[in-house]
């Protein structure tokens, strides 16, 4: 019963979580670092993405340090983060970025080497601007890898939310799972999962439909 509840206990739990008001404030909570953190993480992603992706000297000085920083795991960064942070949301934010900008940079750069140089080289004889080249030929071009980047760290926003919640938080979705799980209520525990779970779903379901309409020619 305590370790296994059924769906009535659950359910229970949920509604009067619910009921308390704490679940809004929980809701509002983790989406704010969720989007925060998924809107930096996933522009800086972009943005180092198409220079290292186009620029084979940046390549050179930030790629390798990028391929050894990106298998560190951001709930490794929890006891470095309350450091440098203490329990501020600046540091809950710096875990989501973290997860995000390495699937969204590692897409990003490779969908720019993707493109086709015959287009770039074209685009450079006839009198382009570099920066407009960049942005209607290589980031076009690379724009269906940035999406397959973005959708995955959707996902990724929320793993690295609840290393992001175990670093103090006051609120949150994981948050009060950990403090349900102190306290042996395992009923608001697997409330707290599906909350979870069900919420990355609808964003995940969210992004795709606008990703189907924004790269419509993919």
């Amino acid at each position: 019963m305590v370790l296994f509840p059924p769906p009535t206990v659950v359910t229970a739990a949920v509604l009067e979580w619910i009921r308390s008001g704490q679940f809004l404030g929980d809701l509002l909570a983790s989406l704010f670092r969720v989007t925060t953190g998924f809107i930096v993480g996933g522009a800086l992603g972009i943005l180092l993405g198409i220079l290292t992706g186009q620029f084979p000297v940046i390549s050179s000085l930030l790629s390798p340090l990028f391929h050894i920083l990106r298998p560190i795991p951001p709930i490794a960064f929890v006891p470095i983060v309350i450091l440098w942070f203490g329990l501020s949301e600046a540091g809950k934010l710096f875990l989501v970025v973290w997860g995000v900008f390495f699937t969204v940079w590692l897409s990003t750069h490779i969908g720019v080497q993707k493109v086709d140089r015959g287009l770039i080289r074209a685009a450079l004889m006839l009198g382009t601007p570099r920066r407009q080249m960049l942005q209607e030929i290589v980031l076009l071009g690379a724009l269906p890898y940035i999406v397959v980047g973005l959708r995955t760290a959707v996902s990724i926003s929320f793993y690295t939310l609840v290393a992001a919640e175990l670093a103090g938080a006051f609120a949150g979705i994981v948050y009060r799972i950990e403090i349900a799980q102190q306290n042996l209520q395992t009923g608001q525990v697997m409330g707290g999962l599906a909350a979870l779970g069900l919420i990355s779903f609808i964003a995940d379901r969210l992004f795709s439909a606008l990703a189907e309409r924004t790269v419509w020619w993919r």
